[in-house]
């Protein structure tokens, strides 16, 4: 049940915008915060530096929005959201997606993720501010247009026509990892082979290779270094967590 908070204003009363930053660097957290609470109808409720602790507070705290990093420890941005958006008490929260890495593959695995709008991190406050007000309305942002579900299906449509105009499949491409996908991804950026993989997951090394065919196929890749740089250079898996696991 989403709570609803209320301040008046010289035009009336207006709906207060609750909102959780996920973030990791306090330095970028905290200039968030700021720029978030310098307008009145915002309220930051909640701050989470990991992925699945997000999923946790998103779910006790019923935000109208959350600003999710895709680069965290325990669990990546796109992975939380799709977590939150999946379960009947997250499904009416917004995400907006905020990213070191911007290119539109990565718009589309966000989209596909649940996300309400993607931003690279040095977005203008002048951008973001009316993006929270349009997401808590339960609208998306693209670029700088302003949609609804059926807009935003429509727009999704084009691209994939697009593609298939340019000799791509869009049947194939921007399909989200699954869980375990996601998983092994992570075992690849650590150097674990698929004997590892499988002696840790407790799964056969042919079910290991199955995943890996599906992953490179999803990524457009060759081999599992290529996968592994991707998975690095778009933060879904930290650097700092590819030392994690010795073998």
């Amino acid at each position: 049940m989403m709570h609803v908070e209320k301040y008046r204003n010289g035009d009336g009363v207006t709906n207060v915008v609750r909102i959780m930053i996920v973030e990791d660097h306090p330095l970028f957290g905290q200039g968030l915060r700021r720029v978030l609470e310098g307008e009145k109808d915002f309220r930051v409720i909640g701050e989470v530096d990991d992925g699945a602790h997000a999923v946790e507070q998103a779910l006790e705290l019923q935000p109208d929005v959350i600003l999710m990093d895709i680069n965290l420890p325990n669990k990546n941005g796109l992975q939380a959201t799709r977590e939150i958006k999946s379960n009947p008490q997250g499904s009416a929260i917004g995400v907006i997606i905020l990213t070191a890495y911007h290119d539109d593959e990565q718009l589309f695995h966000a989209l596909r993720a649940g996300a309400a709008a993607y931003y690279p991190k040095d977005v203008l406050p002048s951008e973001l501010i009316p993006a929270v007000r349009a997401v808590a309305q339960n609208n998306y942002v693209i670029g700088e247009e302003i949609m609804n579900r059926p807009q935003v299906a429509r727009w999704m449509i084009r691209q994939f026509e697009d593609l298939a105009i340019f000799g791509e499949s869009p049947d194939e491409m921007f399909v989200p990892l699954s869980p375990r996908e996601m998983e092994i991804l992570h075992y690849i950026t650590r150097g674990a082979s698929n004997k590892e993989i499988a002696h840790d997951l407790g799964i056969s090394r042919q079910t290991v290779k199955n995943h890996m065919s599906s992953i490179l196929r999803k990524l457009a890749v060759n081999d599992r270094t290529q996968a592994a740089v991707l998975a690095l250079r778009r933060g879904w898996v930290r650097l700092e967590d590819t030392a994690a696991i010795q073998y």
